[in-house]
C-alpha cells in the first residue's frame, strides 16, 4: 500500500509561514532507544564552558551574554548563558530568581534599540546541556515575522548592515553594565582621517580623495570586535540548540 503523506498543518496557510509552493509533510522516523548525549553532556565537552570571556558582549558574576559571529537578518539575535554548567532545571533557588531578572533586563534592553518591536525568547536545549536562552528581535512594522516562525526568517533575511550590528551590540551591553558585570562590545570606529593640507577640505567639511595620505595615513583604524571574534555560529537546526 503506498505512503500517503498527512494533511499540510493549518500552520502552512498562515501570513508568516515562510515558504510557499507544494510541500509534503516527512515521514516520523522510529524513536531510538537511547538519545545520544547533547554536547557538554556526559564526556563530551561543553562549548560554553571552554569559551573565553571576549567571546562575549557582556558577563557577570554568574551570567553571560553572547552574539551570533556576523550580523543575521534580525536586528539583533542574543543568547543568555549561565557561567555555571547547569541546565534549566539544575539551577538552584538563587539562579532560578536570577534568570528571572535577567530574561527581563535582556528583553528590554534589546526592545530599546531602533526598529525592535518585539523580543522572542526562546529556549529549546535540544543541542546542549549549558543554559542558554535564544533573544530574537523583530523589526517593528514586520507583521509578516511575527509568531513561532521568525527563527526561520532570521536565516532567510538578507544580514543587517554590520556597523548597525555591532552599534547595536555595544548599545545593548553598556545597558546591561548599567546594572553590573563587564561590557565588552565596543561600538564601531569612526573612520575618519585628517587632511594632509587644507586643499583637500570639502565645502561640507569632508576630506577629498578615497586612500589617505601623508604622515596622518597611519592613523587609520579598523573596525573593533564586540562579538570577539569567536563567538558562536548559529546553528542551522533547532534540533541543535
Amino acid at each position: 500500500m503506498p505512503h500517503t503523506s498527512p494533511p499540510l498543518p493549518d500552520f502552512t496557510r498562515w501570513p508568516s509561514f515562510p515558504f510557499e509552493g507544494e510541500f509534503r509533510v516527512k515521514k516520523l522516523d522510529d524513536p531510538v532507544a537511547v538519545e545520544p548525549p547533547r554536547k557538554g553532556e556526559g564526556t563530551s565537552e561543553c562549548l560554553s564552558c571552554s569559551a573565553p570571556d571576549e567571546a562575549y558582549i557582556w558577563v557577570s558574576e554568574r551570567w553571560r551574554v553572547r552574539a551570533m559571529d556576523r550580523p543575521t537578518g534580525l536586528p539583533m539575535v542574543l543568547i543568555l548563558e549561565s557561567r555555571s554548567h547547569l541546565d534549566l532545571g539544575d539551577l538552584p533557588n538563587l539562579l532560578a530568581a536570577e534568570l528571572g531578572v535577567m530574561t527581563v533586563r535582556l528583553e528590554r534592553a534589546i526592545r530599546s534599540l531602533d526598529g525592535v518591536a518585539r523580543v522572542h525568547v526562546n529556549r529549546w536545549g535540544d543541542g546542549a546541556a549549558h543554559l542558554h536562552l535564544w533573544f530574537l528581535a523583530r523589526p517593528y512594522g514586520q507583521l509578516q515575522l511575527r509568531g513561532t516562525f521568525l527563527p526561520l526568517w532570521d536565516t532567510i533575511l538578507p544580514p543587517i548592515p554590520e556597523e548597525k550590528w555591532r552599534e547595536n551590540l555595544a548599545l545593548v551591553a553598556a545597558w546591561l553594565a548599567e546594572f553590573g558585570g563587564r561590557p565588552l562590545a565596543e561600538p564601531p570606529r569612526i573612520q575618519w582621517q585628517a587632511p594632509s593640507s587644507l586643499d583637500q577640505l570639502t565645502p561640507e567639511g569632508g576630506v577629498t580623495g578615497d586612500v589617505p595620505s601623508g604622515p596622518d595615513a597611519a592613523d587609520a583604524v579598523e573596525p573593533g570586535d564586540p562579538a570577539g571574534g569567536d563567538g558562536a555560529a548559529r546553528p542551522d537546526d533547532p534540533g541543535t540548540r
